[in-house]
């Protein structure tokens, strides 16, 4: 694999060079190439992708989703098959090859990240009915999450900042649970409010109303469950999770929503470790969030706000609140620059001992990205991030990240 991942990046690093050299016009006939087709076009398949090719630079241990100890070199291939037959069905299938769905959790790796097949049984999109394994509805963040989209290289706060709950075990008690604040995130154990796109396994129901939006999902998982379970093979669906978001588009600016989900976010191996008569269905999370984008002129904005409750064993309810404000400004038609806003506050609870504490230490990030999109085949950003936890101990308080993208 080792060589794979090799050879994949001097490709990706031969074709930026090409194009950066305004040699777009070889990638474009590449890129027209990648299908198949039936006589009559009643059958289409198409192969795009994407070659990340990305660097991260930490002052201490990488924060949020990153892994490792040090910095870091991550590539990564992502391989989309979007096929149709006729105008009612359609299967998405993602494969990508790099060093773990979250950088540099392994050294190689292999996956479908994505398998779908969507039954749209009108000509116009009121009604989309999808099964697999697919990202979540919830919130408007997971729909520009890909490199290409996003004008950031890392993820909002929510969806990788890692607290102390955990997903394997139940706390001894609340004073074991509150001493985890001062160790380095458990990320093998420990779980964020949204782990990161949440390509979880399913059934969804999704369709636009005229201005509305509305979508329906049924998932193996939890939003904060880790990338191992995501596939139905891994973990079942005795303990589903239920999301949905509604939406509006007051106009062509506009996009509005609100969001919620529930179920259950513990193993089953932490079953073992309950209180006597306590069963996983007894210890769920829910989550609630708006969610808003306005575009004017050059500029884009974004915004979440994200409200979340791990019911924990032994301690009560863990409450936590989070939000992000981003903003792009399209300088020229090829250079851009992004900010972002992040702060994530968690709730007091009884420390065990008369008294209150909160249960993780809050903590607010500032990311700002400068980017050039060459043409629509090339894209490069660099990020530096500063974040703060309320306390002594810190988790990667400086961050610089750079990333080339090539789309094909």
């Amino acid at each position: 694999m080792r060589g794979v991942i090799v050879r994949f990046a001097f490709i990706g690093l031969m074709l930026a060079s090409g194009a950066a050299g305004a040699q777009p016009a070889w990638l474009d006939k590449v890129d027209e190439s990648l299908y198949l087709q039936s006589p009559g076009g009643f059958f289409r398949s198409d192969l795009s992708g994407l070659l990340d090719l990305e660097g991260y630079y930490v002052d201490q241990r990488p924060p949020g989703l990153l892994f490792g100890k040090t910095s870091f070199f991550n590539p990564r291939l992502s391989l989309f098959l979007d096929s149709h037959a006729g105008t009612h069905f359609y299967s998405l299938v993602q494969v990508r090859f790099d060093r773990g769905f979250d950088p540099h959790v392994k050294d190689h790796s292999a996956r479908f990240d994505e398998y779908l097949l969507r039954y749209t049984p009108f000509n116009q999109p009121v009604l989309n009915v999808q099964v697999g394994k697919f990202a979540t509805v919830f919130g408007q963040w997971v729909n520009r999450h890909d490199s290409w989209e996003s004008p950031l290289i890392t993820p909002p706060l929510a969806y990788e900042n890692v607290t102390v709950v955990g997903d394997q075990a139940a706390p001894a008690s609340v004073a074991a649970f509150l001493a985890r604040r001062g160790l380095a995130d458990v990320k093998t154990s420990w779980l964020p409010i949204i782990w990161g796109p949440s390509y979880a396994s399913g059934a969804s129901m999704f369709g636009t109303v005229q201005r509305f939006d509305y979508a329906f999902e049924v998932k193996n998982a939890s939003l904060s469950s880790r990338p191992s379970i995501w596939d139905g093979r891994k973990l079942g669906w005795e303990n589903p999770t239920y999301t949905g978001r509604f939406g509006v588009r007051p106009n062509e600016a506009w996009n509005v929503g609100a969001s919620v989900s529930y179920g259950t976010y513990l193993l089953p191996k932490a079953e073992l470790t309950l209180p006597p008569g306590k069963s996983l269905r007894n210890f769920n999370q829910t989550t609630v969030a708006s969610d808003v984008s306005y575009s004017w002129h050059h500029w884009q904005f974004w915004g979440e706000a994200i409200a979340s409750r791990f019911q924990v064993p032994n301690v009560g309810n863990a409450d936590s609140i989070s939000y992000f404000l981003e903003s792009k400004y399209k300088i020229t038609s090829s250079l851009f620059a992004a900010f972002r806003w992040n702060q994530q506050l968690f709730d007091d609870i009884p420390n065990g001992t008369g008294g209150r504490a909160p249960w993780d230490l809050d903590i607010w990030r500032a990311d700002l990205a400068i980017g050039y999109r060459f043409n629509r085949h090339l894209q490069s950003k660099i990020q530096y991030s500063y974040s703060h936890q309320k306390g002594t101990f810190q988790q990667g308080e400086q961050l610089v990240a750079a990333q080339v993208t090539v789309k094909f």
